[in-house]
């Protein structure tokens, strides 16, 4: 049984069946899966409540391991059904040691967990798991915020949509689409360049959730209760940004709000849902096994496509071997949108952050082997590299929304990842 995708513009196939081959006969091994109810600071993170959901978690720490992992309700219409036919995920027979270096010593898995805030760690290597963890009593079939994570999943259905030719090109104009914004810089903005995140038009994401921070102003313009079933204020506050600082398509400069927009032209070019086309076009064929869940705005009900979504951290792992495999059998597919090679040099890793390069809502490694990440505003992050087919995906709740507030977790997180590289015969130079 062949399932076809289309990611950014060209015909992957995914042959299910074949995955079928690893069979799920693997019997699960301790050292595999390990779960813990306590963890880094719990205390401070709502270990005494148990870990209870409550508002406010970008504010309150007490509240993010519960807010962060809502199970979804099989009867929201954002509700994302698996398949009848999950992909097999079998544990590694003889999983190999994994280690990492923090200056001249090494490091295990378990210290990794113990320095830092996750609430979920899963190592994929070859279709196999080589390590599952978890945290503040989290455990397997939970689903799990993306956040930004959640800016690839929308920019692989753009990419199908395209390939169905109902985004006739990535080069057409936001407002082809979504005619309501054709007053706005961003509606003047081609997909292309939303996807790059380059549009040109000012935008200051500074995590503060203050009146300063663009993306807090833009917060309560899609969820601010007071604008509730009023889906004209959206393009009431996008057509009054009309001025770019550069021309669109040289710079890149990190925006959520062009995720956003991209969520909503995608609507409008398909006339579906963005969760029934996560069901449809990804979760369904991809073979997922739990139930996953879009977050949506207040204002028009459309799908929070910049950092809304919520899934398992094996379907994350899931997702990213499909990532890694360009969704196909064969290995000349390309990968336009998380290949250094294919970038402009604006945008090209050291250029257009001090470390990574952006593709199409990926962050860009500078390995010498094509290499490319999903990152969350608190630590959620996904690692793939398809030469060696190694997928590490984390969530965590990071105590800062960034690593310009506080960089120690994410210097961790790359020692970590390039030991795992390492230890798993994966390429780790530039």
């Amino acid at each position: 049984m062949i399932q076809t995708f289309l990611f950014l513009g060209r015909s992957l196939s995914l042959v299910l069946s074949g995955f079928m081959l690893l069979c799920a006969t693997a019997q699960a091994q301790t050292s595999i899966l390990k779960m813990r109810a306590d963890g880094p600071d719990a205390v401070a993170l709502g270990q005494g409540q148990g870990y209870k959901a409550c508002p406010q978690a970008l504010l309150k720490p007490e509240c993010r391991v519960g807010a962060w992992s809502v199970p979804a309700s099989a009867f929201s219409r954002y509700t994302v059904k698996p398949s009848a036919n999950p992909w097999p995920l079998p544990d590694h027979e003889a999983p190999p040691e994994i280690s990492w270096k923090w200056g001249l010593f090494s490091k295990t898995i378990d210290d990794f967990m113990d320095a830092t805030q996750t609430t979920g760690l899963l190592i994929i290597h070859k279709g196999k798991v080589v390590a599952e963890r978890y945290q503040y009593d989290r455990k397997p079939g939970m689903p799990m915020r993306s956040f930004s994570m959640a800016k690839t999943f929308t920019a692989m259905l753009v990419g199908i949509a395209h390939g169905k030719g109902l985004i006739r090109s990535l080069d057409d104009k936001a407002s082809d689409y979504w005619p309501e914004i054709a007053d706005s810089a961003y509606g003047q903005t081609t997909i292309r360049n939303l996807l790059r995140m380059s549009s040109g038009v000012p935008f200051k994401e500074l995590y503060t959730w203050t009146p300063d921070d663009d993306n807090w102003v833009w917060g309560q313009v899609l969820y601010n209760p007071s604008n509730t079933n009023m889906p004209s204020r959206i393009p009431e506050f996008l057509n009054g940004k009309k001025v770019r600082e550069v021309e669109q398509g040289q710079r890149f400069h990190y925006a959520s709000i062009e995720t956003e927009i991209l969520g909503r032209v995608l609507r409008r070019a398909t006339g579906k849902t963005v969760t029934s086309l996560t069901e449809e076009w990804l979760w369904q064929p991809m073979g997922a096994q739990d139930l996953a869940h879009w977050i949506a705005a207040t204002t028009d009900g459309a799908e929070a496509t910049a950092g809304g979504f919520n899934a398992s951290l094996r379907d994350y792992g899931r997702f990213g071997m499909l990532l890694a495999n360009d969704g196909v059998r064969s290995t000349d597919s390309g990968g336009f949108g998380t290949d250094v090679a294919k970038q402009p040099a604006g945008f090209k890793p050291r250029v257009a952050t001090p470390y990574f390069g952006y593709g199409y809502q990926t962050w860009l490694q500078p390995n010498k082997t094509r290499t490319f990440a999903l990152q969350g505003i608190h630590g959620q992050s996904m690692l793939v590299q398809p030469s060696s087919q190694i997928v590490i995906v984390q969530t965590s709740v990071n105590a800062k929304p960034s690593g310009r507030q506080d960089a120690r977790p994410y210097q961790y997180r790359a020692a970590f990842w390039a030991g795992v590289l390492r230890s798993l015969g994966g390429e780790v130079g530039e």
